[in-house]
C-alpha cells in the first residue's frame, strides 16, 4: 500500500483504535485493530491527510539534512569520546547542586536511541555524540538526567523541575528533535 508515493506499513494488533506514525525513510506506519477493514484504514488516512502531508514533508527535509551530513572519521569519534568524559563530569558537578541532588557513576556511551539516562541508583549515562551539539543542549541533557534523581518519570512535576533549573529548556529539546538524527548519521549509527 502507498500514500502519495510513500510506503505504508499496516501493523495489526489487539488495539481498539487507529494510529499513524511517520517512520524512517520516510514511510507511514498505521497501527490498526486485527479485524478493521482496509477501507476504514484508507478513510482514516484520507481524514488525516493534512497531518500526514505536513509530517512527511518535515521527515523528508530531515532525511535530506542527514544524508548531507556525512560520517566522521574514527579518530574524530575517539576525540569526541575523550572530550565527553571531561565535559559531562564537569557539567554534572556544576549542575547537580542547582538541581539539589547527588549522583553516582558517570558513563559515556555511543548510543543510537538515547541522549542520556539515569538509573535508580543515580548513575548517569550520556551519549558522546552530544559533543557535536551546542553547549546549552548538552547542559539541558545533564539537567534532564539530574532531574530524574527527583522524579523517575516525565510527569508535570519532572518538567517543572527542569524548567526551574533551566527555564529555556524547550529550545534545547527542540534543537535535539530537529538535529539529533544528523548527529547519529555523523557517527555512522544510522
Amino acid at each position: 500500500m502507498e500514500y502519495k508515493g510513500y510506503p505504508v506499513e499496516i501493523i495489526r494488533s489487539s488495539r481498539k483504535t487507529l494510529s499513524l506514525e511517520i517512520a524512517p525513510g520516510p514511510s507511514i506506519r498505521v497501527r490498526a485493530p486485527y479485524r478493521m477493514p482496509l477501507r476504514e484504514i484508507t478513510a482514516f488516512m484520507r481524514q488525516k491527510s493534512s497531518w500526514l502531508d505536513d509530517h512527511l514533508a518535515k521527515a523528508a527535509r530531515r532525511e535530506e539534512r542527514v544524508e548531507a551530513a556525512g560520517t566522521l572519521p574514527e579518530a574524530e569519534l575517539d576525540r569526541l569520546g575523550d572530550l565527553a568524559v571531561d565535559y559531562f563530569s564537569a557539567g554534572v558537578a556544576r549542575l547537580a547542586p542547582k538541581v539539589g541532588v547527588t549522583y553516582g557513576r558517570i558513563t559515556i556511551r555511543w548510543q543510537k536511541t538515547r541522549w542520556g539516562s539515569c538509573s535508580s541508583k543515580g548513575n548517569l549515562n550520556f551519549n558522546a555524540l552530544l559533543m557535536l551539539a551546542p553547549p546549552e543542549v548538552r547542559d539541558y541533557v545533564i539537567v534532564h538526567e539530574l532531574c530524574h534523581r527527583l522524579e523517575m518519570n516525565h510527569s508535570p512535576r519532572f518538567w517543572a523541575e527542569v524548567a526551574r533549573v533551566m527555564p529555556g529548556y524547550r529550545d534545547q529539546l527542540k534543537w535535539l528533535k530537529v538535529h539529533g538524527s544528523e548527529l547519529m548519521v555523523a557517527a555512522g549509527l544510522r
